[in-house]
């Protein structure tokens, strides 16, 4: 690499047997409207004609730098060695399967330089495909609604990143955390730095047949639940808890409870926010709706013995509350009674 002149932003795309859909990836990135770049692209010894597309294009585009590998090592270790390679101020994601959309960078990096405290920008991002209709997925805009969604789910497409890097310090992917590998790192940086997401579509991701989100499933809710447990340390609850099930069964809302887990699940919903309001690590607003939303989910989908019951009391409760919504009926109940 020829260190004159040093690109603001690196790109970093992982291949892996992307014939189909590389030419497009390659061109949505050259063909940006912020110059400024250099794209690394590193090949994981795909056994298609990947290589062949990336050196096409290397005699066109000074700007790119390319990367084979000899054996497989998968995306998270392609992804960690990119970053090690990059010379940007700031780093850009973007898979070999998806499209950036022209003026992502220069409205990405606007963000980050008119707003030195923001050190991830995503974007909301319209999945597409042969065999799904186009789809804008949409997430939250502020850092602290961000950060309470996080609990949840992860709320930042991967192929829509854009941070500096020096907010990495020795933060990487993991590989055994794979296919979630990114959910995983975004929420281990969150806690570190203000997480942005410009209202807009700035990425098409491509959803077929081969995404790893979709034939690895058993290993998505087993890493998922790794990371929320990580994710709970934020309230001081440590793994060795022994209601760690129903806190998690909390924040994702479980079905199919009955009626003494919705007890157990009340006392942590109560535990959740009085740790927060000593931490201080949520928003307390935010927190409080989102784990509101939770428990009326766990109500509605609960087993039908539990929800029946649950009525009965509700029905004999405190008749001040008559022109309360039915589920926040519950839920006062289930504070008053269970907590």
């Amino acid at each position: 690499m020829n260190n004159a002149t040093l690109p603001e932003i690196s790109v970093v795309m992982p291949v892996y047997n992307a014939e189909k859909y590389l030419n497009e990836a390659i061109d949505s990135v050259l063909n940006q409207t912020y110059s400024s770049f250099e794209l690394i692209i590193l090949n994981d010894n795909s056994s298609d004609t990947s290589k062949a597309i990336i050196e096409s294009y290397l005699a066109k585009d000074s700007r790119i730098f390319f990367i084979d590998k000899e054996t497989n090592v998968g995306p998270a270790n392609l992804r960690n060695e990119g970053f090690e390679l990059a010379r940007g101020t700031f780093i850009a994601l973007l898979d070999a399967d998806d499209i950036a959309k022209p003026t992502r960078f220069e409205k990405q990096i606007a963000v980050l330089n008119n707003n030195p405290e923001i050190g991830v920008c995503g974007s909301w991002f319209t999945s597409f495909g042969e065999k799904v209709p186009n789809k804008i997925i949409k997430h939250p805009e502020a850092h602290d609604q961000i950060k309470v969604n996080f609990l949840i789910d992860c709320t930042l497409g991967n192929s829509t990143a854009f941070f500096r890097k020096k907010i990495l310090g020795d933060v990487r992917y993991e590989s055994e955390y794979v296919p979630t590998e990114d959910y995983h790192l975004w929420s281990r940086l969150i806690v570190k730095t203000q997480f942005y997401i410009i209202q807009e579509s700035l990425v098409d991701y491509r959803i077929h047949d081969s995404n790893i989100s979709q034939t690895k499933i058993d290993n998505v809710k087993t890493s998922n639940r790794r990371i929320k447990i990580r994710l709970l340390k934020q309230f001081g609850i440590e793994e060795n808890n022994p209601n760690i099930n129903t806190f998690i069964h909390l924040i994702e809302g479980q079905k199919g409870l009955d009626f003494e887990e919705i007890k157990l699940v009340s006392k942590c919903y109560i535990n959740l926010t009085n740790q927060n309001h000593i931490l201080g690590n949520f928003d307390a607003i935010l927190l409080e709706k989102m784990l509101q939303k939770a428990i009326r989910r766990i109500i509605r989908k609960a087993s039908k013995q539990s929800y029946y019951q649950i009525k009965f009391y509700k029905e004999n409760f405190v008749q001040a509350y008559s022109r309360i919504a039915f589920t926040d009926k519950i839920l006062i109940y289930l504070k008053t009674i269970f907590g």
